[in-house]
């Protein structure tokens, strides 16, 4: 099927985000980010507003014992807030320039220490032990990403993730709604799906052309027994 036509929804590909056609130079609060060109092929989107960040924060239920995964950290603002919140953050970031930003950012002070980055494209490695993820995701890898998350073992207790407000509302639509599609019934078959708020565009620089929304994805243990593989086949011909 195809992506955001009617009732059909390919579960491997989601609309790229771009930044704006004239990206320019960029702020988002730190000194060091001053006059950085963001890179519209990472779909690189920096949530800014510090009330959102605390609010995912605390309805992830992070705690001081917690590992907790971040998924594209960008320039450290959630990943700051993680830090003193949690006992480690395993940073995923593909983009060099970023992982020179964030290891500036930390440098020299305690939180340094709780900080493991991983520099690679987080579809390709093999991720090591979490208890949550937060993140702020590219998203164009939503889709995907999701599906890597919910096969990873062990299990972890949620992920609370920033993605787009139309892939968000396919995420958790019911059987009967307009949007309701084949990741709408594998993302539910595995997992618990809410929909946690709204996020307008101004919360971000640069700002996506698209509106965003935070979800709570909270894995079932155990997993049903079926094979993924045969229902996936499945659901591809009645959605198609």
């Amino acid at each position: 099927g195809h992506y955001g036509r009617g009732r059909f929804c390919d579960l491997s590909i989601m609309p790229k985000v771009r930044v704006g056609e004239t990206p320019g130079a960029a702020d988002d609060g730190t000194p060091m980010m001053r006059n950085f060109q963001f890179d519209k092929a990472f779909g690189q989107h920096i949530l800014k507003n510090p009330l959102i960040i605390q609010h995912m924060i605390e309805k992830a239920g992070v705690k001081s014992t917690d590992v907790v995964l971040e998924i594209g950290p960008g320039t450290g603002n959630l990943t700051i807030k993680l830090l003193e919140s949690s006992k480690k953050v395993v940073a995923v970031e593909r983009d060099p320039r970023m992982v020179v930003e964030l290891q500036k950012r930390f440098q020299g002070t305690p939180l340094q220490l709780k900080l493991h980055i991983i520099h690679e494209d987080v579809l390709k490695v093999d991720l090591p032990f979490f208890d949550l993820c937060v993140a702020n995701i590219p998203y164009q890898i939503s889709s995907p990403l999701v599906f890597k998350l919910l096969t990873h073992r062990p299990f972890f207790r949620c992920a609370m993730l920033m993605v787009q407000r139309e892939f968000a509302m396919r995420l958790v639509a019911r059987p009967g709604d307009e949007l309701y599609c084949r990741l709408s019934v594998n993302a539910q078959l595995l997992a618990r799906c809410s929909h946690v708020m709204k996020v307008s565009k101004n919360n971000f620089r640069p700002p996506p052309k698209v509106e965003s929304s935070v979800v709570r994805i909270e894995p079932r243990v155990p997993p049903p027994p079926i094979n993924f593989i045969e229902w996936d086949g499945l659901l591809r011909l009645c959605f198609s």
